[in-house]
């Protein structure tokens, strides 16, 4: 049984203000302090992303007819967990749902099903009292319907609203004037998604701070807290799916704001199935994500962004390769519309032989659709619920395998490794859908860029498979007898005398059990902090651990290509995890507005292992939201000198740092890190760490390196460090090799596929850079050491270039 504070907000009608009002409220809510669920009525998309803007966390649909009745509540449940209130808007007029239907799938009908009090939003802008009669009929209308409370909307003047106050026998929650500047521009198929608004996080402002002066948001509370307990189980997507052992493919997903629509529900599915789930960009990104196993093309409005789809040429390339070389591939409506050969006559990608282009006719249905025929998704005789909403026709409307047939009209198109038409469906309440792409996506071969490949090298090369469990894969698995070792980021100097008199002295105290006390007021000093904002760990890989443990993430993000323990720590700990690819473009920086609004925790390395980027102080701070957690991995922050971008010494809310003195102070055995956050947020922390966790030997190296000599010491180091990187950067810039500018004690290079394993058998150890999401065989990280230590790798890779040249010639 789960007690769910929950409101439904409906109106009589469409075009009332139910979303601006219904977003309002979340907002609203959220700024007071709660922490709030939003939730859409029907199938629409758009509405969602104005919910996730005001919740700071996915926006989730509610469709009996997509899902299924008895699906309705658990959905609600698992979109909510975590929540103190949900705020369910609903869709068109309260009454209205599927045609011919008696009202099947209306805001009534979910209402009904989730036991949700209503709050009836009403535009009074042009009547008075004949909106009394409005109410009444619609509170009388079905008795087993409970309106709870009303808003009036778009008021001209107070007397005006007192006048229609007067006719209404329910409580009126607030009353809004009207304000043209708070309300969503249309599109020719509704609002225009909140991704595409530039100023949408300032309107939201505004309209949260309407709603909080003119709705008396504790009667909203106190509504909500009447709704009844709910039964029901949470939908769980790892009770829908079968995964398929420690092998993760990568599904590209379209997105950007020509791909804004999809369900959520959906990369939760495939991702409860084994696979990983990488969005890219169709407007900007030249090529698919390196390894992309499987391709999602969702909806959105490429018809509004023809020109620069088509502009980028290169993506429309490599997705047509891909899709002609079998990865398997669903494409919904926008999706379809992309895979066409044109657009308004615009170049598409032209994997399927057809062309699309506007028409002035909506195209608006609720159909229950039939499989003609085994596909990648379907199976001959399977019938699916959906929906379509377009004002494009594509010509021909079904290739020789439909895609569906709908009233016994053949449409879409399908193959063994393609799904492509206008209807959208759930994969929620079609499982089976989402398992066969992700079964089809975990056989499949992964693509590799045609246009990097060219680059990269000119002939293929041998390369050892992927590990297992790429997560976890270190550099310390790369080493061994006989190699030189370049994969492993230690500084490769001698131990300063000091920290090797403090190792020593601590081996006195090892017949008492340890205490890290002293430790944080050391590290405390070195910072700037108060000690209660200190938490010591035995490395950073315990303080991943604890972060993942913390709390019940609900969007959990990765900033990639980075340091994967926090990753698999967060995996390990049974959550979802969301992946944010840097753009190799621009060295691999994050643009803070690629990170999900409603993630409510994000994990970026900075510098990044194994990029090197120095992220800007600035983009850290941008991250930072309320009830949101940005973790931020220092672990090579003390290679930089002068450490010009660390947030360490900031006690900012919502912010926590993690560092490890393994690397710079060549201690790797002695499991020494910590973490430096809010004073409640380090007691959190605390509240989940095993007892005894950091040794007697750990804490003495910290008080030792935290120290005023540590601290020469430490700067000493990193401008030897630079000056190693930038010899190693020169000598190979001079070998014609692409890197990545680096702040970090190691470069990452592109070296070409099959390189690693060369250097290997040539006795030399470089880190493999295939495990870190979002990189491919071609790359590899070289730890930074002297001159004289690299000179072996450089005549290596000289070789190396030399037969590239000669194979060009």
């Amino acid at each position: 049984m789960v007690s769910l504070p929950r409101i439904v907000v409906a109106a009589p009608s469409t075009g009332q203000g139910k979303t601006t009002i219904a977003t309002g409220l979340m907002a609203a809510l959220t700024r007071a302090g709660h922490v709030v669920s939003g939730h859409k009525v029907g199938p629409d998309y758009i509405d969602p992303g104005y919910h996730a803007l005001a919740c700071g966390r996915p926006g989730r649909n509610l469709d009996p007819h997509l899902v299924g009745e008895e699906r309705v509540v658990p959905l609600l449940l698992h979109g909510a967990r975590g929540a103190d209130v949900a705020v369910v808007e609903g869709v068109m007029g309260l009454y209205d749902g599927k045609v011919g239907a008696d009202g099947f799938a209306s805001t009534a009908h979910v209402s009904a099903l989730t036991r949700t009090p209503i709050v009836l939003v009403v535009d009074i802008s042009r009547a008075s009292r004949s909106v009394g009669a409005v109410v009444h009929g619609m509170a009388t209308f079905d008795p087993t319907v409970e309106i709870a409370g009303v808003i009036l909307n778009k008021a001209g003047s107070p007397r005006h609203a007192a006048e229609v106050a007067g006719t209404i026998d329910l409580p009126i929650l607030g009353t809004i004037a009207r304000d043209d500047s708070v309300s969503a521009p249309s599109r020719h198929l509704g609002l225009v998604p909140a991704a595409e608004r530039e100023e949408a996080a300032h309107a939201l402002d505004r309209l949260a701070e309407r709603v909080a002066e003119t709705v008396d948001l504790e009667r909203v509370l106190e509504l909500a807290r009447t709704a009844p307990a709910l039964h029901e189980d949470p939908w769980d997507p790892l009770r829908e799916m079968t995964g398929a052992g420690s092998h993760r493919p990568l599904v590209a997903m379209a997105g950007g704001r020509a791909f804004t629509f999809r369900y959520t529900e959906t990369e939760e599915l495939l991702r409860a199935a084994g696979c990983e789930v990488v969005t890219f960009d169709p407007l900007h990104d030249d090529a698919l994500p390196s390894g992309t196993s499987a391709i999602y093309l969702g909806g959105g409005f490429p018809e509004v962004y023809a020109t620069g789809l088509s502009a980028n040429a290169s993506l429309r390339r490599d997705l047509a390769a891909a899709i002609t070389a079998g990865v398997p591939t669903v494409a919904e409506c926008a999706g379809l519309l992309y895979l066409c050969s044109s657009v308004d006559d615009e170049p598409m990608v032209g994997a399927l032989d057809a062309t699309a282009a506007m028409t002035p006719r909506l195209t608006l249905s609720y159909p229950t659709v039939l499989s003609t025929g085994d596909s990648l998704l379907t199976r001959a005789g399977e019938v699916v619920t959906g929906h379509e909403f377009h004002r494009t026709h594509v010509d021909p409307v079904a290739g020789p395998l439909p895609a569906w047939s709908i009233d016994d009209r053949a449409v879409g198109f399908a193959t063994p490794t393609l799904h492509a038409s206008y209807l959208h469906t759930h994969w929620a309440g079609h499982p089976h859908l989402a398992q066969r792409f992700a079964d089809a996506a975990h056989a499949a071969t992964p693509h590799q860029t045609a246009g990097r490949a060219a680059s990269d090298h000119s002939r293929p090369l041998p390369h050892p498979a992927r590990p297992a469990d790429p997560l976890r894969h270190h550099g310390d698995a790369e080493t061994g007898p006989g190699l030189l070792d370049l994969a492993v980021n230690v500084y490769a100097g001698p131990r300063p005398a000091w920290l090797d008199a403090a190792l020593g002295a601590s081996l006195e105290d090892l017949g008492h059990y340890p205490s890290a006390e002293h430790a944080e007021h050391a590290i405390a000093h070195r910072h700037g902090r108060h000690p209660d904002e200190v938490l010591a760990t035995a490395g950073a890989a315990e303080a991943f651990s604890l972060v993942a443990r913390l709390r019940p993430w609900r969007r959990p993000v990765v900033v990639h290509p980075q340091f994967t323990e926090p990753h698999a720590a967060l995996e390990q700990a049974g959550h979802t995890v969301t992946t944010v690819l840097c753009d190799e473009r621009t060295g691999f920086t994050l643009d803070p507005t690629d990170v999900p609004e409603d993630a409510d925790l994000v994990v970026l390395g900075n510098p990044t292992n194994p990029t090197g980027t120095l992220h800007a102080a600035a983009t850290v701070r941008a991250l930072l939201r309320p009830h949101r957690l940005v973790v931020v991995d220092e672990a090579f922050m003390d290679a930089v000198p002068g450490e010009p971008e660390s947030v360490a010494p900031e006690p900012l809310p919502g912010l926590l740092v993690v560092r490890s003195l393994t690397k710079h102070w060549s201690i790797p055995g002695v499991r020494a890190g910590y973490a430096l956050g809010a004073a409640e947020t380090v007691a959190a922390l605390r509240r989940g760490q095993v007892p005894w966790s950091v040794s007697a030997t750990a804490a003495a190296a910290m008080v030792a390196c935290s120290s005023d000599v540590a601290v020469i010491e430490s700067a000493r180091r990193a401008d030897v460090i630079s000056g190693w990187r930038r010899s190693l950067e020169e000598a190979l810039r001079s070998r014609g090799i692409e890197l990545v500018a680096s702040s970090a004690p190691f470069v990452l290079a592109r070296v070409g596929e099959g390189v690693h394993q060369r250097l290997r058998h040539a006795g030399i150890a470089v880190r493999r850079a295939d495990t870190f999401p979002g990189l491919g065989p071609s790359w590899v990280r070289i730890a930074v050491r002297s001159p004289e230590q690299t000179e072996p790798l450089l005549n290596a890779l000289e070789v190396r270039s030399r037969d590239l040249r000669e194979a060009l010639r």
